[in-house]
């Protein structure tokens, strides 16, 4: 027999989904992490896996993971000390940025210190033109003495961001030599290699957070290799992609800027996958851990895409699937200020101490202790055994809360969820209008440790009438990187008028990146099986300031069809911003493909219609809008396709509780899948 497994790592929990191939069975497992010890919960896990299920490592055929390794380096800034090697006179290209500052309406808001410090931005002579031309060549003796300044500041790496590499970054590879010519153990990383995109700040940054990032994340996936080998998993290591796909770990080793938001991307992927097997044409998917809820819009079984999202304090410009972080997690505390303002969150228990109700120490007030204090959790072990709920515990750390607000437990309890909800509902309806939908045309789909929690409360504010709970949402993210495709971006800046002289341009420019694409594929992933290549371009109205991703058909590109290419630009404007000028010149700022190369997706048997109703496994008490009720309580396994139920009403399962308040009923889909409506 043979088995996939997918790994993912959260704040508090390492997540396992192990599909049997050959019978599409399904088996999830949670362990606590170890942040003092990256990557042991892997090892843990699969003991345990081996322990629970019987599945031996030497049965594993495919092992994909994904870790937080190099966003925690970037947010904690742990990673390594670099210095910036610039043209001269563009010294302060990370500190001037894009001049934004981070909330207008905050007299004190102020953005937050660059990831390399002004002390170790040094010049370097030389200059490219923008047409990729040498103005004046790299000076050899300016590049020496940058190095002999940055190694007396203790740099251990350096970034290159030469004056418009993206056109020509023969200055930069020249320096990069020069450098390890002298210092031939000190990381060199080279922005034009990196991400080759136009803007310096943009690039810059991009290649500093990676540079950053990349020593921790190569030490973390060599570790892994040899401690996967050493248990006996003979199949090689893939690590999950910002893009949503996966590549080989001994790839990310070197391109640690593609799999920052791995975890993240890997839920969208999870959940695209679930709202296209259950016929969900919009979706919006909620994803809460132990730290923070992200959001993603799921269109015809698909994430949306986009660049520039935010690693910490810093945007990364490399293409990652659509996910916004909208709030706080199962972990988030509660406070009360001196002035008795309740706030929830940003501050989280983590996973070390963890709620007080996981009895490991914790003793602050946190949204899953207001969950447990209002009866919504608490039915059975969480995390497949790995923590047993003290509900006294909970009161106790929401009683302290409730003596600052001067309200009952309860009170105080609910007042916690309504803040954490609200900050939810508030950030979700940003989102929709930058994105231009409307929530209430979409069905949510919860999943995470406490996405099931919460997602009924946040759905009622947002006046969404129905929610999807897949089979085993605490671990959506692990099967997300285990039916992930094996995924790769490529770009290349251009800069070009769309017209007939430049289509010959263009074309080659494609030509290019698709043999690159097929090279990656083959040669660095091994990978023989099917695969499809995606054209787009960067297009824009020439006079505009900004581009858009427009998607193009590999046959206008081999016709040299102008006029469909400008038609693409004209309707994807139109169906963003409303207007399209169809007479005025368009400009192609870069190319891009992408390839993916085809995993065989997972088949999950279809469940028979059960032949009678639910029977609940007992009845709890739980307080929702100031009101006691008695509620039913199921077990997850023990709803089949066709059991209806209504609440309020609480389904406990080992990954995750699913709380369901009044005025939400709906029955289980074929394939295991609650679907929720709201009553009429």
């Amino acid at each position: 027999m043979s088995y996939r497994v997918g790994v993912d790592i959260g704040g508090t929990f390492a997540d396992f989904c192990v599909l049997d191939e050959a019978t599409g069975a399904l088996f999830t497992l949670k362990v606590l992490t170890t942040p003092d010890r990256p990557g042991a919960e892997v090892i843990a896990g699969l003991e345990a896996v081996q322990r629970r299920f019987g599945i031996v490592p030497g049965e594993i055929a495919w092992f994909t993971h994904g870790t937080t390794i190099g966003v925690n380096a970037v947010i904690q800034r742990k990673g390594i000390r670099l210095a910036l090697l610039v043209t001269e006179k563009f010294r302060d290209v990370l500190e001037v940025a894009r001049l934004k500052v981070p909330d207008p309406y905050h007299l004190y808001s102020r953005r937050p210190d660059p990831l390399v410090t002004r002390e170790r931005v040094l010049e370097v002579r030389g200059r490219m033109l923008a047409d990729g031309t040498e103005a004046e060549p790299l000076d050899v003796a300016s590049v020496e003495a940058a190095l002999l300044r940055a190694e007396a500041l203790g740099a251990e790496g350096i970034v290159l961001a030469l004056l418009h590499a993206w056109r020509n970054p023969a200055h930069e590879h020249a320096a990069r030599a020069i450098i390890a010519a002298r210092r031939p153990d000190l990381p060199v990383y080279c922005s034009a290699d990196v991400w080759p995109i136009i803007r310096e700040y943009e690039r810059t940054v991009t290649a500093c957070v990676h540079g950053h990032a990349q020593p921790p994340v190569a030490h973390y996936l060599g570790s892994l290799q040899v401690a996967l080998q050493q248990a006996g998993v003979a199949a090689e290591a893939m690590v999950t992609k910002s893009n949503g796909g996966v590549m080989r770990a001994e790839l990310g080793k070197t391109r640690c800027v593609e799999m920052l938001l791995s975890g993240t991307a890997a839920g969208a992927i999870g959940a695209a996958f679930v709202a296209r097997q259950a016929g969900v044409a919009r979706a919006m998917s909620l994803d809460i851990g132990g730290t923070s809820a992200d959001v993603a819009v799921i269109v015809d079984g698909a994430p949306g895409y986009g660049n520039g999202e935010q690693v910490g304090d810093f945007p990364v410009y490399i293409p990652t699937v659509a996910v916004s972080s909208i709030g706080d997690g199962g972990g988030s505390l509660a406070t009360v200020d001196a002035l008795g303002r309740l706030t929830v969150g940003p501050e989280s228990a983590g996973s070390t101490p963890g709620p007080a109700c996981y009895g490991r120490g914790g003793t602050r007030a946190t949204i899953t202790d207001a969950m447990c204090v209002l009866g919504w959790i608490g039915y059975g072990e969480l995390g497949y055994g790995s923590v047993t709920v003290r509900r006294d515990l909970a009161e106790q750390a929401v009683d302290e809360v409730a003596a600052s607000l001067g309200r009952s437990r309860e009170a105080a309890a609910e007042a916690i969820i309504r803040v954490a909800v609200s900050g939810m509902y508030r950030e979700v309806s940003k989102l929709a209008a930058r994105q231009g939908v409307d929530a209430r045309d979409f069905c949510l789909l919860p999943f995470g440790g406490a996405g099931p929690m919460l997602g009924a409360f946040l759905a009622r504010e947002l006046g969404m009438r129905e929610i999807l709970i897949p089979t085993a949402p605490g671990v959506l993210s692990a099967l997300g990187g285990l039916i992930a495709e094996i995924r790769n971006d490529l770009l290349e800046t251009v800069y070009a008028d769309l017209d007939a002289e430049a289509l010959p341009r263009l074309q080659a420019s494609f030509d290019r990146l698709a043999a690159e694409a097929r090279r990656w594929l083959s040669d660095e992933q091994g990978f023989a099986g099917d695969a499809r290549l995606m054209p787009s371009a960067d297009m824009r109205y020439r006079g505009q300031s900004f581009e858009i991703e427009v998607a193009l058909k590999s046959e206008w590109l081999a016709a040299g069809d102008v006029h469909a290419l400008a038609g693409a630009f004209h309707a994807e404007h139109e169906r963003i911003y409303g207007h399209a000028d169809r007479d005025a010149p368009i400009q192609v700022i870069a190319v891009r493909m992408v390839i993916a190369g085809r995993v065989s997706a997972p088949h999950f048997p279809e469940q028979d219609r059960a032949a009678v109703g639910p029977a609940p496994a007992g009845e709890v008490t739980v307080f929702c809008d100031g009101v006691q009720h008695r509620a039913p309580l199921f077990r997850r396994d023990a709803l089949r396709h066709g059991h209806r139920i209504a609440g309020p009403c609480v389904v406990a399962q080992e990954d995750t509780t699913s709380c369901i308040p009044p005025g939400l009923a709906g029955e289980v889909d074929r394939f295991g899948n609650l679907r929720l409506g709201v009553v009429a």
